[in-house]
């Protein structure tokens, strides 16, 4: 049943109404939610997924490192009204513009909506939580790219070297991360994992199973929460491109809580010639929120300047700052794409002959 409830996150800002989809429609192809990913929490996790809403409650839209006045948007910011940011003037169309956290992301302990929601041991659910946003995509040849979108408020970048840990470098409000499986015919075919800002192809056959499911495991990062298909260190010191070991790791492991992100789950069909996002509904109740998936803009804070004191950039390099800007969201992860990896991402690891 469709419902909707009062979004609370611990200390973080209490949020006006909001529909939270918090069923399977019927109209979703079976197979897209019959193979559905798994997703395995590095064991010692701190920032779990996100509900989408709370994150947006608890930041403030910004030009770059400016604050928008308040009258120049809509207040409050909703699911429904986001994209009416790309409206805001020398915005660049919303491309400039920064959800950027309300309370200090910098300070210890973190604002508690960054920390997101544990999911449930046993119902692997995240209660009172959307943390994932389902989007499937027609494509020519009997072909459905069914991505699965999982939120979290922020991401830990860790520390490097890998072998004398002293840089903590990568963090950021707001993280996007999604795993894509290609349906031919409604047979899982490929499999998209999404790692920092590329990625690694496999054919399906070649995924870790869930108990004995047709399930994927997608093993998720330790704070980064990139996705792999198996546990342990992985160097992604060449974006792509994952080699034995080096300076910059991952790390995963299967100690950690099991999330099933199509519990609690928004789900959308994008339409490639349109470029339009279409609910999938049930006909009950209020309409899913869709619009929130039209906004071009930054999904977290803008990377800081050097001369913020909350910003360390070590050697004065800017890819080793301490604190690196917000993501975009998923209408920007190339939805149309002809390859299982995103089109152009010459760094995409492609295994077993994809």
């Amino acid at each position: 049943m469709l419902v909707s409830i009062l979004i609370t996150a611990g200390a973080a800002a209490a949020v006006p109404l909001e529909r939270r989809q918090s069923s399977i429609p019927s109209s979703i192809p079976s197979f897209v939610t019959e193979f559905a990913p798994i997703f395995r929490l590095h064991s010692a996790e701190l920032y779990m997924p996100s509900d989408i809403y709370t994150h947006i409650a608890n930041t403030s839209p910004y030009l770059n490192l400016t604050s928008l006045p308040p009258d120049s948007y809509p207040n409050p910011l909703t699911l429904s009204n986001l994209d009416q940011l790309n409206t805001i003037q020398n915005s660049n169309s919303g491309n400039d513009i920064y959800l950027t956290s309300i309370s200090d992301p910098t300070t210890s302990p973190r604002p508690a909506y960054l920390h997101g929601t544990t999911p449930d041991p046993v119902t692997h659910a995240t209660p009172n939580t959307t943390a994932s946003t389902i989007i499937t995509v027609l494509k020519p040849n009997s072909t459905l790219d069914a991505f699965y979108f999982t939120f979290y408020s922020f991401n830990d970048g860790g520390f490097y070297p890998s072998f004398a840990p002293i840089l903590n470098i990568g963090n950021h409000v707001g993280d996007w991360e999604h795993i894509m499986i290609r349906f031919v015919h409604g047979v899982p075919a490929k499999v998209y994992f999404s790692q920092h800002s590329s990625g690694q192809a496999i054919p399906y056959e070649a995924a870790e199973k869930y108990e004995n499911t047709g399930r994927i495991v997608a093993y998720v990062a330790n704070g980064t929460h990139a996705n792999y298909k198996d546990t342990g260190d992985h160097d992604h010191t060449i974006p792509g491109v994952e080699l034995p070991e080096g300076p910059v790791e991952d790390y995963t492991d299967d100690q950690g809580l099991v999330w099933d992100s199509t519990i609690d789950a928004y789900w959308f069909e994008y339409e490639m010639e349109s470029g339009r996002f279409t609910a999938y509904d049930d006909g009950e109740g209020d309409a899913t929120p869709v619009n929130f998936l039209y906004f071009d803009g930054k999904w977290g804070d803008m990377r800081y300047p050097e001369d913020d004191e909350r910003q360390e950039c070590f050697w004065g390099i800017e890819g080793l700052c301490r604190y690196s800007g917000g993501p975009t969201g998923p209408k920007d992860k190339d939805l149309g794409r002809e390859g299982v990896c995103p089109d152009g991402e010459e760094v995409c690891e492609a295994l077993g002959g994809i």
